[in-house]
């Protein structure tokens, strides 16, 4: 089954909740967009949201990577050879992971479309549901709290708090969550690098009657071999996210002894479903939890991130709220969301529609 046409665009996508993360804020949201038409008229889609802190990938490199690929790739081949499609993206996109994952998405929506199947059931659905956690920026006290009051009343029983600016502050914010819920919520943190060795040891030690579930990359991305050092009762909680990019990196973090007992994917850091799969792999054999985030994204990729974890064996965690907030949307559909609870839509493909 032949692709016969490929178009790319982008958008702001806007955002109804700007918010604040360690290193950054975000007040608006701009997406990429690829579209694969095949010749019985079936069309895959694929989004993408670079985050240039991260990878090194700008939104404008992200969207010129799209469009030169476009005059070359993959019009013309067997939407049947997907994995050999998948591979070459590595090559002809090495430094656009979020451009790769736009093709990549799109590639595995047509795919599973041509088959008539969901796409996680393409891959070996191992999972049919999951709580996802909710983001709370980096907010004052009354903020967060006021913020997890209106997350809890829709029925979202997972926080995930963002901090690491201010140590003091920010056990004092999860303090009072706890105070105020109790055991109804489940809590997570996301420290975004924003941690020295000694902040990291510190948080744990204050927090840990707060039964924190998991703290996500507490020190910088590179600082692996300090990861390495702490006390392993902390680096089991630790859900390495800035650290982990690629295959390789799962296998460096891995290396005697291992940096963290979590890793996160998220399909704009790696490149997409093939290569998130290679990831998890890794993990599945090393005994290692996945814990599968997003960024600021459209249901689509959102979607494509839900079937892909709940592919895999060792997903234990989700946080995958990234198009919660948009203002917008080019599609409708793509996953089931009931008090907090994510599950795949039984249709073909991604169960995404155009508006």
């Amino acid at each position: 089954m032949k692709i016969t046409g490929m178009s790319s665009w982008d958008a702001d996508m806007g955002n109804t909740r700007p918010y604040t993360i360690a290193f950054k804020t975000v007040e608006q949201v701009r997406n990429v967009f690829v579209e694969i038409t095949l010749e019985n008229g079936i069309t895959g889609l694929g989004a993408g949201n670079p985050s240039e802190y991260v990878t090194g990938e700008s939104y404008e490199s992200c969207l010129e990577a799209i469009r030169e690929a476009n005059g070359s790739f993959p019009v013309g081949r067997d939407i049947r050879e997907i994995r050999q499609l998948t591979d070459e993206l590595v090559e002809r996109l090495p430094k656009n992971p979020a451009a790769r994952a736009a093709f990549d998405i799109a590639l595995h929506d047509a795919y599973a479309q041509f088959l008539g199947l969901p796409l996680v059931r393409v891959l070996g659905q191992k999972h049919k549901s999951m709580p996802t956690s909710i983001t709370i920026g980096i907010k004052n006290v009354d903020e967060t709290l006021r913020e997890a009051r209106e997350h809890v009343k829709n029925g979202f029983t997972i926080l995930k708090v963002k901090l690491g600016k201010d140590l003091e502050e920010d056990v004092e914010r999860l303090v009072k969550l706890r105070e105020e819920f109790g055991k109804k919520i489940v809590l997570r943190i996301d420290a975004n690098q924003g941690y020295t060795v000694e902040q990291t040891i510190d948080f744990y030690h204050k927090t840990l009657q707060l039964d924190i579930e998991l703290i996500e990359q507490p020190l910088a991305a590179r600082a692996i071999e300090e990861m390495r050092k702490l006390p392993g009762s902390i680096k089991e909680k630790i859900a390495a996210d800035e650290s982990l990019l690629t295959p390789e990196d799962a296998l460096t973090l891995l290396a005697p002894s291992r940096a963290a007992g979590i890793f996160n994917i998220k399909l704009m850091k790696c490149g997409g479903i093939s290569q998130a799969l290679k990831i998890a792999d890794i993990a599945t054999a090393a005994g290692i939890d996945l814990f599968w985030g997003c960024n600021d994204e459209s249901i689509i990729s959102i979607a494509a991130a839900l079937h892909t974890a709940f592919a895999c064996p060792q997903t234990r965690y989700i946080d995958l709220d990234g198009s919660f907030d948009l203002s917008s949307d080019i599609v409708t559909g793509g996953f089931k969301l009931s008090g907090g609870v994510m599950s795949c839509l039984d249709e073909p493909g991604l169960g995404v529609k155009r508006k």
